[in-house]
């Protein structure tokens, strides 16, 4: 009978190897039935890695984009699975162990079934613990090897790495081919290797289509005996992201194993609604590079997802280089001259700095170094003079033990600036931080949420958190968003061409205007003590209560909220003068939850003015009775 093979769309990582940013929850909700219809697909990637991090950069919440992306496939009984970085979790730097462990038992109830853990050093100390949690949490753990193509990482060096995750609870192996470097014949070894001693064990091949490697190594791990391949579509897929559904299932089919019928229709439907989330917004942060393959990557190993951070990096630091080196009198670089010294460099110092494999946030760390070495260099500089905290980190061993060995000179380094290695645990390093977050959540009285989703995103990124639930976050991403799309229109040029209408229109489809009833000065706020100020975006108002006031001829008349609503955008500043029906501001009506929301937070407020206020009471009244007792009863002071 021939061997099934089955596809896991990868929508998460299509996207955030593209760009920055994922679709929002009503888009996901778009396109998660017309994936299903597809017929394709055994396993959906719905969430993880930077995915929840983006969401709260611009301003929507994760969680539920997670539980409505989710929750489709499930009733469809496709599995969902997610990307998590072992000791960082779903950030870029190291997380407390009960967070990591609160991460799965939320997950779980959000509704992904299945956690790819990996650790960009291969590790076992940083995924062992979380095949633990995972599994106590009821998920699958998938403990994941990071496959990368150096001295140090052999086929041998692979296997052995397998058997101890195998040996720590793994209950499925991923070959994670972040820069699609692995070469086909070597990792058909490492798949043979794993499925002769534990046949059981399900190996899913995750690979980037960078280098040009990738069609080729699926055909290798489904002959040695791979299980299941993750595929995109277009138009995200191919250049430096993944290789297509169609041509993979097409490819196996012909070499007999069996795999699931496309339906096209429901494709061609699927790749239309993802080029429309394109064109909303998403594509402003799309580099069009990424949509090219390139060879350059195979000697250097960068994984090509992050070729759009390292061109805007080299663009900025080209005319400093180029300043220096005209200083000296050398030879100036083109962009392309750079780039090319770039790689060069990072396949020189990559050996020198332990050979981590390049994955996040290794392969920053390292394109880093070499990026700052070659300004060192131009500057007339010792090589390794500006690396920062995070990859002295690194190389001190506080995320992990390094797979090869440091050069001499770096250890050196180390010393000379004093510097201590580390060889313990580096979970160690980060002591429990639950209690202090949910502390600061009662304080500042916000809700847990669901199965206490909202403390793990509290706590697994508290300064994304702080500016979501603040509305900062929604602002900045707009600001944002019109210089891009400004920039666009006007081919390069930042020249401002929308008008405010059109900026709110194309931002805020569904606000609602707030206008002044008759001509006056625009008061935000009647404080006579401190200066007002329109209200932050995002500010909720109650129904009938005054969104801000009006001062006429007449008097002062009050502008009331319409109905339940939050501010999206102030056209009109505190003390601006309007003419009848100019419009003041922008509001969208707020949902049950947050009017909810509000009614709690307002009753908790009086049961705490009503404490304070009989709590002022009775020290008046203690007061008076400390009062009367200095005084007998002819009126004399005792």
């Amino acid at each position: 009978m021939a061997k099934e093979i089955q596809f896991s769309l990868v929508y998460r990582d299509m996207w955030q190897s593209s760009g920055k940013y994922v679709p929002r929850k009503d888009q996901l909700a778009k396109i998660a039935p017309v994936i299903i219809d597809m017929g394709c697909f055994d396993r959906v990637e719905t969430n993880g890695g930077a995915s929840e991090q983006v969401n709260l950069l611009y301003g929507e919440n994760p969680n539920q984009a997670v539980r409505t992306f989710t929750k489709p496939f499930h009733e469809a009984g496709i599995q969902t699975h997610m990307l998590d970085r072992g000791l960082n979790a779903l950030r870029m730097n190291p997380v407390p162990a009960d967070v990591r462990e609160l991460m799965y038992k939320v997950k779980h109830a959000q509704g992904t079934d299945i956690t790819r853990i990996f650790c960009g050093l291969n590790d076992p100390r940083n995924i062992i613990p979380s095949i633990k949690w995972a599994k106590a949490a009821g998920m699958t753990a998938q403990a994941t090897m990071c496959i990368t193509y150096s001295e140090v990482h052999t086929a041998e060096y692979y296997i052995n790495l397998a058997e101890q995750l195998i040996e720590g609870g793994a209950q499925e192996i991923c070959l994670k081919d972040m820069a699609g470097i692995g070469r086909p014949a070597m990792l058909g070894t490492i798949v043979a290797a794993i499925k002769e001693k534990h046949p059981d064990i399900i190996i899913q091949y995750h690979g980037h289509t960078g280098p040009g490697f990738s069609v080729a190594s699926m055909l290798e791990v489904a002959k040695a005996g791979g299980d299941i391949l993750d595929v995109a579509m277009e138009p995200l897929s191919w250049g430096k992201v993944h290789p297509d559904v169609i041509t993979i299932q097409a490819m196996l089919k012909d070499a007999g194993f069996k795999v699931k019928d496309i339906n096209m229709k429901a494709y061609m439907e699927a790749r239309s609604l993802t080029q429309s989330f394109i064109d909303d917004f998403l594509g402003y942060w799309i580099d069009p590079k990424n949509a090219l393959m390139t060879s350059l990557l195979v000697g250097c190993g960068l994984p090509g997802g992050m070729m759009g951070s390292l061109m805007a990096d080299l663009k900025g630091m080209h005319a400093a280089i180029n300043m220096n080196l005209a200083k000296r009198g050398e030879h100036q670089y083109t962009e392309d001259e750079l780039l090319v010294e770039l790689f060069n460099e990072v396949q020189r110092i990559w050996p020198m700095l332990g050979t981590p494999c390049l994955v996040t946030p290794f392969s920053q760390y390292v394109k880093n170094a070499a990026l700052m070495n070659l300004y060192s260099r131009s500057m007339g500089e010792a090589p390794f003079t500006r690396m920062d905290p995070a990859m002295w980190g690194m190389i001190l061993g506080k995320s992990g033990k390094l797979p090869g060995k440091l050069a001499p000179e770096i250890i050196k380094l180390a010393e000379e600036k004093g510097f201590e290695f580390y060889t313990g645990d580096p979970q160690a390093l980060y002591p429990n931080q639950l209690p202090h977050y949910i502390e600061e959540m009662e304080k500042l009285g916000w809700d847990r949420g669901q199965d206490d989703e909202e403390l793990f995103e509290f706590a697994m990124h508290e300064k994304q958190y702080r500016e979501y639930k603040s509305g900062q976050a929604k602002e900045q991403f707009n600001k944002d968003l019109l210089e891009r799309m400004e920039k666009a229109a006007q081919g390069g040029k930042q020249i401002v061409y929308l008008s405010d209408a059109d900026k709110r229109a194309i931002l805020h489809p569904n606000a609602d205007p707030i206008e002044a009833p008759k001509a006056g000065t625009v008061l935000w706020e009647l404080d006579f003590n401190e200066a007002s100020h329109a209200p932050a975006f995002g500010t909720f108002f109650k129904k009938n209560s005054p969104i801000c006031y009006l001062q006429t001829q007449s008097g002062i008349e009050a502008i009331l909220a319409p109905e339940h609503c939050r501010v999206v955008n102030i056209e009109k500043q505190q003390g601006a003068k309007a003419t009848k029906a100019d419009v003041i501001a922008w509001v969208e009506k707020a949902d049950l939850l947050e009017e909810a929301a509000e009614g709690i937070k307002s009753a908790a407020e009086k049961v705490k003015d009503a404490i304070q206020d009989l709590t002022r009471k009775a020290d008046t009244k203690l007061a008076e009775k400390v009062e009367q007792s200095k005084w007998n009863k002819k009126g004399q002071l005792k």
